[in-house]
């Protein structure tokens, strides 16, 4: 058993259904997140999938969207969590289930790069896991700035999340880092 995790962060159908969904880089990001799966499962990496839950709206599962996208390469032996809160390894039974199996290493993806994925990787440093931050298969859309209410792109949000969390939290890596 390797001692290496790749985490599939909020990957599902909730996105397409909340008013910031933008399709502008999801094709792109598609091709990245199934590379570094496809990279993941050939070094015998565990491919954990994390789902989002809320009590209401399209977070909720009664809404029907909690499930994964259907572009991901899902085995049937993957594991997902569910979790309630931003990062995906406390109140979920995912850190306990790392510590059991002896996982010490987190390669992170998923959707979205600021908010969920960059949390995780911030909780998991703290929790002595080694983070490795894979910044082209996540996923963000533009958001605005409270101040200015200008419109801050993708590419400033991803780039501001590798500033803050290089070095400090984690090492940040592109899909192509990985190929054999």
């Amino acid at each position: 058993m390797t001692a290496t995790a790749l985490l599939v962060i909020d990957v599902q159908e909730s996105f397409k259904h909340r008013d910031y969904w933008n399709e502008a880089y999801f094709a792109q990001y598609q091709a990245k997140q199934n590379q570094l799966i496809s990279h993941a499962r050939q070094k015998g990496w565990q491919v954990i999938f994390v789902l989002h839950n809320e009590e209401s709206g399209v977070f909720s599962p009664a809404s029907g969207y909690v499930r994964l996208m259907d572009f991901l390469d899902k085995q049937a032996d993957d594991l997902v969590f569910n979790k309630h809160v931003h990062n995906a390894l406390l109140e979920s039974g995912l850190h306990e289930h790392l510590q059991a199996q002896q996982i010490t290493k987190l390669i992170i993806s998923g959707i979205r790069t600021e908010q969920c994925c960059e949390t995780t990787a911030r909780v998991g440093s703290d929790l002595g896991y080694e983070i490795e931050f894979v910044v082209d298969a996540t996923l963000t859309f533009p958001m605005h700035d409270p101040f200015t209410q200008q419109e801050v792109g993708v590419e400033e949000i991803k780039q501001r999340t590798c500033l803050v969390l290089n070095k400090r939290f984690a090492t940040i890596r592109r899909t192509e880092e990985y190929a054999d």
